[in-house]
C-alpha cells in the first residue's frame, strides 16, 4: 500500500496534506471518494459519519471515505470551501461532483451515493450489450433479463430487454414493453425498436406460414402439417405457437416422424432464464416420464 495511505482502514482513510494527492486526485480516478468534514465539537456530524461509513462498508471497492478532522486539516478544509460543519463532498476523477450542507438522514444519503455509483445491473447490461453486437441474442437475453429484473425502471436495460424480446419472437412482450416508454425516452433506439416489431410482425404473416395455416384449418388433425407449420413458425421466431404446435403432436405420438427431436432442438435454443424453456422441459417430461 501506498504510504500515504497507510493509515487507510479497509476503506476508509484520514485525509491530510501529505496524502491529498494521492486519495482525492489519484484514488478518485478508480472510485467515488466521499469527503467527511467533521470536528469534535459539532454534534451533528456524529450522527453523520457513522452512516457514510455504513455505505462505505456496503461499496468496499467503488468507494473510499476521505474524513477531514476540520481542527486539525484547517487548509484542507479551505481548499474545498467549507464553511460550516458538517459538509459532504463528493469527488469522482479530481473534481467535486455532489454533496451537502448539514445534518441528513441515511434515506437522501444513499441515494445521493446511488447517483455516482455503478449500479447493480450496469455488469449485466455490459455483458448484454457485448454479445448483442456479436448478434447473440440468444446468450444476451439472460444477463439483459436480469438487469431489466433487477432495475425495470433503467431505460438501458428496458430497450435492450425489447430487442432481446423482438429478437425472441416475444412481439406481444415486446410491444407491450415498448407502450411504458414515455416521451422523454422514445430517442433513435425506440424508434429502431418499433421498426423491428413492424418487421417481425410482418415476418409472422409469411406467404409459407400463411399457406400451411390455411392448410392446416381444412386439416386440424394433419399431424404432418403442424410439424410443417411449427418449423416455419420458428424459423419466424414465433417460438411459443411452434412449440405449442408440436407438443399437441407429441400427445398423440410421441414418435411421429422428427418431431420430437424438433421439439427438443426448438427448447434447447431458447435462452437461459426463458420461462417458456422450462415450461416445455417440464411438458416434455411428464410425456417421457
Amino acid at each position: 500500500m501506498d504510504p500515504l495511505v497507510n493509515n487507510m482502514v479497509d476503506n476508509v482513510v484520514e485525509l491530510t496534506l501529505e496524502n491529498f494527492q494521492q486519495v482525492v486526485l489519484q484514488q478518485s480516478k478508480e472510485r467515488l471518494v466521499v469527503v467527511d468534514f467533521w470536528a469534535e465539537w459539532c454534534e451533528p456530524c456524529k450522527n453523520i459519519t457513522p452512516i457514510l461509513r455504513k455505505l462505505a462498508a456496503e461499496n468496499p471497492d467503488t468507494v473510499l471515505l476521505a474524513t477531514v478532522d476540520c481542527e486539525k486539516q484547517q487548509e484542507i478544509a479551505g481548499q474545498f470551501g467549507v464553511k460550516s460543519l458538517p459538509t459532504v463532498i463528493l469527488v469522482k476523477d479530481g473534481q467535486p461532483v455532489d454533496g451537502f450542507a448539514g445534518e441528513q438522514t441515511e434515506a437522501p444519503i444513499r441515494e445521493m451515493f446511488a447517483k455516482h455509483l455503478p449500479s447493480p445491473e450496469a455488469d449485466l447490461l455490459e455483458q448484454g450489450a457485448a454479445l448483442i453486437a456479436q448478434g447473440d441474442y440468444t446468450a444476451a437475453f439472460t444477463p439483459v433479463k436480469q438487469a431489466y429484473e433487477l432495475n425495470p425502471d433503467n431505460i438501458d436495460a428496458k430497450l435492450m430487454m425489447i430487442d432481446c424480446y423482438i429478437e425472441q419472437g416475444y412481439i406481444p412482450q415486446a410491444k407491450e414493453l415498448l407502450a411504458t416508454i414515455g416521451l422523454i425516452d422514445q430517442d433513435g433506439r425506440y424508434v429502431s425498436l418499433q421498426g423491428k416489431i413492424e418487421l417481425a410482425e410482418q415476418a409472422a404473416e409469411s406467404p409459407e406460414i400463411k399457406a400451411l395455416q390455411e392448410k392446416l384449418a381444412a386439416s386440424p388433425e394433419d399431424m404432418e402439417l403442424k410439424v410443417q407449420l411449427s418449423v416455419q413458425l420458428h424459423q419466424a421466431n414465433q417460438h411459443d405457437e411452434a412449440l405449442a404446435l408440436l407438443y399437441s403432436v407429441l400427445k398423440k405420438d410421441l414418435n411421429f416422424g422428427d418431431a420430437k427431436k424438433l421439439f427438443l432442438d426448438m427448447v434447447n435454443a431458447l435462452p437461459d432464464g426463458d420461462s417458456l424453456k422450462s415450461e416445455y422441459r417440464r411438458k416434455m417430461y411428464s410425456l417421457l416420464y
